[in-house]
């Protein structure tokens, strides 16, 4: 009886869980920027009532719920920041900061998570152990909020965590579910060649630093297809070059900006020698001086499979076996990893495409929204998660 009460609360609050959504929709705030966000989650959760309400660091929140009987504890997870892209949306809630949105679904992560806060705070009674709600700010923003909640202790005492993120790709409703790798490591590096400037009519006077980038940027793509294992999934992406303020002029210095992304930790670590060697050696042989800042970012996101087992038992079993669709990793990263280097995690797709509704638009864009309804599903697998781990630790 305990689940069906808990899911029956669920109906009954969808349309404060939106409520929760838009307000966060209408006022984004950016990552290590989220003030006001976090005072009104604090300020919802202290509502509650039966919460500890703590503020890790100074735009984020963690509630935590002691059962009335022994347990093991159970972390889940919501960020909470915006994007720095102006929505183009046009809906009543749309951004009203100009610049800023919620462009990738954190709003909706961070209402479906007071959702399941206000239901189980409400019945203390029936959670063996504890159950911790972070609401963690600066996602989007390397080197992340989770580094920075791992390193104030928010997982002290936590055995797992789950982390559920509203996706485009997969259609309203459905739960993308995947084991061991699922999402990659993130790093960003910055090249500067630095050669001697000159006039563009005597370019043997100069070192010409932009036919220079021409060569790295061949060069650095041919890291990928031969210097790591075809078996080693990565991508080098070179996405910004930087030089030069006159038409007949070189510049002396130039600056090309770019990401490496795998899986594997050693192929990782090995990268900034791999591209060292590259640029120093095409920037010699030209004259030129090559230096590079590489800048490791989140690891790789790896889900543990018996959380994600449980997943599957128990979203086959409310939802249906139709409802369960088994995911491919992608190159994309997240800082939930950071939670999983300290404890064992899972990391869970909730679909919300709905063309019908506009929620068809890819993350990170103008246009992006989620379809609300997906909050429903998110939410209800939450409370589902909660009423498992009650089973198997109490």
């Amino acid at each position: 009886m305990t689940l069906t009460a808990w899911i029956n609360q669920a109906d009954r609050i969808q349309e404060q869980v939106v409520e929760w959504r838009r307000h966060f929709h209408r006022f984004p705030e950016l990552s290590f920027q989220e003030v006001k966000t976090s005072a009104y989650i604090a300020e919802q959760l202290e509502s509650f009532g039966n919460l500890q309400v703590s503020r890790p660091t100074p735009t984020s929140v963690v509630a935590r719920l002691l059962g009335t009987r022994p347990g093991k504890s159970l972390a889940l997870r919501a960020d909470i920041d915006a994007l720095p892209i102006q929505e183009e949306n046009t809906f009543e809630f749309a951004s009203q900061h100009p610049g800023i949105s919620h462009a990738c679904g954190h709003d909706s992560h961070a209402a479906m998570l007071l959702g399941a806060a206000k239901i189980l705070s409400g019945r203390q009674e029936e959670i063996a152990g504890e159950i911790r709600f972070i609401f963690q700010h600066a996602e989007e923003q390397v080197p992340g909020g989770a580094q920075q909640l791992v390193e104030a202790g928010v997982l002290g005492g936590v055995d797992a965590i789950y982390g559920l993120h509203l996706v485009s790709w997969l259609p309203t409703g459905q739960i993308g579910v995947i084991d061991g790798p699922a999402m990659a490591g993130n790093d960003a590096f910055e090249i500067t060649v630095r050669g001697s400037g000159g006039h563009a009519a005597y370019p043997h006077e100069a070192v010409d630093v932009i036919s220079i980038a021409g060569q790295l940027i061949t060069n650095l793509q041919h890291i990928v297809a031969r210097r790591l294992d075809p078996l080693d999934n990565a991508v080098l992406s070179l996405t910004q070059i930087h030089g030069g303020t006159s038409y007949n002029s070189f510049p002396e210095e130039l600056k090309i900006n770019g990401t490496f992304r795998a899986f594997d930790q050693g192929v990782r670590k090995r990268m900034p020698e791999v591209i060292r060697q590259i640029i120093e050696g095409v920037g010699g042989a030209h004259g030129a001086l090559c230096e590079l800042d590489y800048q490791y970012g989140y690891h790789p996101l790896i889900n543990d499979k018996s959380l994600v087992d449980d997943v599957r038992e128990v979203a086959a079993g409310f939802f249906g076996k139709d409802r369960v669709k088994e995911m491919k990793p992608v190159l994309g990263s997240e800082d939930f990893s950071a939670y999983q280097q300290k404890v064992p995690g899972a990391f869970i797709y909730i679909g919300s495409n709905n063309e019908e509704k506009g929620s068809h638009y890819p993350h990170h864009t103008p246009r992006f929204t989620v379809d609300e309804e997906g909050m429903e599903t998110g939410l209800k697998l939450l409370i589902l998660l909660v009423d498992k781990w009650n089973k198997l630790y109490s």
